[in-house]
């Protein structure tokens, strides 16, 4: 596994177990008027950063290394210093 890769996957179990150690705080007390809306806008964040976390651990190091050859590529065909 290669480094972007791990750092996808800590990115997905950090935001998973920070979901659920959220959901249990809130269901020990009822502060329902101030947990749904806290509640949805982190469960927002926390799908992105999973979702970003998915991203970096799924990507392959052969689509990055044709990335970063076409951007050479590219950098040497423009006309710019």
């Amino acid at each position: 596994m290669e480094g972007s890769q791990r750092l996808g996957a800590i990115i997905m179990l950090a935001a998973a177990f920070e979901m659920v150690v959220f959901l249990w705080a809130i269901s020990r007390r009822s502060y329902l008027a101030v947990a749904l809306p806290v509640t949805l806008i982190l469960g927002a964040l926390n799908a992105l950063a999973f979702w970003i976390g998915w991203t970096m651990f799924t990507a392959s190091a052969e689509e990055a290394d044709e990335l970063e050859a076409a951007l050479e590529e590219a950098s040497e065909m423009s006309p710019l210093p």
